[in-house]
């Protein structure tokens, strides 16, 4: 996988912040080397947050994300703002921008709290910073982070820009496996992926090629197939196959096919390892046991994709859950950046195995439903609860039986 095919959420999220004319999106402009963001002298330019991937050494791949002023106005101006927020989030590494002629200001400040509460590392970039002249009295000394005078117009320092976002490698990224820790080189591990009508077409979905790759990093052979060629595909294999990794949606065929001795889980537990999600997610999946009539459900996607007529979240998760609860429940749909920061009315969250998002923005979802007290699951875990085989699922982690 190259650089430029890194998925999103495997991306260090760098986002620009600051007021309005600041010069956010030029500077944006000058790191990426492309007119990426509009440019004009007219406040507010920027009304939505733009994304741009690129390579960024020595991190590596990132997406640089530019923002709508802070100091907006207006009842626009507000749901600009909240954008902002939201970009907070899932952000890794904080540019603030501030205009050199106007310093820092109250706004700038609030940005400022605003990392510190998060964890989130931060560079000050004072732009329009056209001559040494401009330098005078412009840094703050209580300020314990990397501050630099920068130019977008003329290009001054931008390449130490760079170099000063690259030195400030996010502490909360985890060095999490997906699955190469569970195997060894030499094993086979098989991958069931379901070909229905559901199905993306002439591709596989992000977590199976991700999977795949990290089987081949492991020096393990990966072997493709359909849930209708399982059955034999083990048999040819013989007692070869150190792991079965499944489509969520077919757990209940694959299980009744798969052997006790061979280990047994699904693409989106994997992920929910992978995220940092794995306990409070299994946790989350006994509360399908206590479910009552007129219960809320949240089902997340943090993709946005055409819904099929026998969509997984929207769909067939649902009817599953309807099923085993005997309930009559009232659900809930997001998807994409949509999550409501109010969950207080939801007696369970069932999220997707966010592949599409970041470690920064699945620990603030997962964060934000703990705080609130609402239990949250993630879908190859509800549905392995609902099918009985979930302490069979996790058991390839050594992780504690489901209580």
């Amino acid at each position: 996988m190259s650089m430029n095919d890194t998925p999103l959420g495997n991306r260090i999220h760098i986002g620009f912040f600051g007021n309005r004319n600041a010069g956010k999106s030029s500077l944006v402009n000058a790191i990426t080397n492309q007119s990426l963001s509009v440019v004009s002298d007219i406040a507010g330019t920027t009304t939505d947050p733009v994304y741009k991937s690129m390579e960024l050494l020595p991190l590596g791949p990132v997406v640089i994300i530019d923002t709508p002023g802070f100091d907006d106005e207006g009842r626009l101006g507000e749901m600009r703002i909240e954008k902002t927020r939201s970009v907070l989030e899932k952000t890794d590494i904080a540019v603030l921008v501030v205009d050199i002629a106007k310093g820092i200001s109250d706004d700038d400040c609030q940005l400022l709290d605003m990392f510190r509460e998060r964890n989130i590392k931060y560079i000050i970039a004072y732009n329009k910073c056209d001559t040494k002249q401009d330098e005078k009295c412009a840094v703050r000394f209580d300020i314990d982070a990397p501050q630099l005078f920068v130019s977008a117009a003329c290009g001054r320092n931008i390449e130490e820009l760079k170099e000063a976002i690259g030195r400030l490698l996010p502490d909360t990224l985890s060095e999490n496996k997906l699955v190469s820790d569970l195997i060894a080189a030499g094993d086979f591990v098989v991958l069931v992926v379901p070909i229905d009508k559901a199905a993306p077409k002439g591709r596989l979905i992000l977590p199976q090629q991700q999977v795949i790759r990290d089987v081949l990093e492991a020096g393990a052979t990966a072997v493709v197939v359909r849930d209708t060629e399982l059955a034999d595909t083990l048999k040819r294999l013989g007692g070869q196959v150190k792991l079965v990794i499944t489509d969520s949606q077919v757990f209940s065929d694959v299980m009744k096919i798969v052997p006790a001795k061979i280990k047994l889980t699904s693409f989106s537990i994997l992920m929910a390892r992978w995220k940092g999600q794995l306990a409070g997610a299994v946790k989350g999946a006994a509360v399908l046991d206590d479910i009552h009539d007129g219960d809320k459900i949240l089902i997340s996607e943090g993709c946005t994709h055409h819904r099929q007529c026998d969509d997984i979240g929207t769909v067939k998760l649902p009817n599953w859950i309807n099923r085993y609860t005997g309930k009559k429940i009232d659900y809930e749909f997001t998807s994409g950046g949509g999550f409501p920061k109010d969950l207080s009315d939801y007696r369970l969250v069932i999220h997707c195995g966010g592949c599409m998002l970041n470690e920064r923005e699945m620990m603030y979802r997962q964060g934000l439903a703990g705080k609130q007290g609402v239990p949250m699951t993630n879908y190859g875990i509800a549905i392995a609860h609902m099918n009985g085989i979930l302490n069979r699922s996790i058991e390839v982690f050594q992780y504690p039986e489901e209580k």
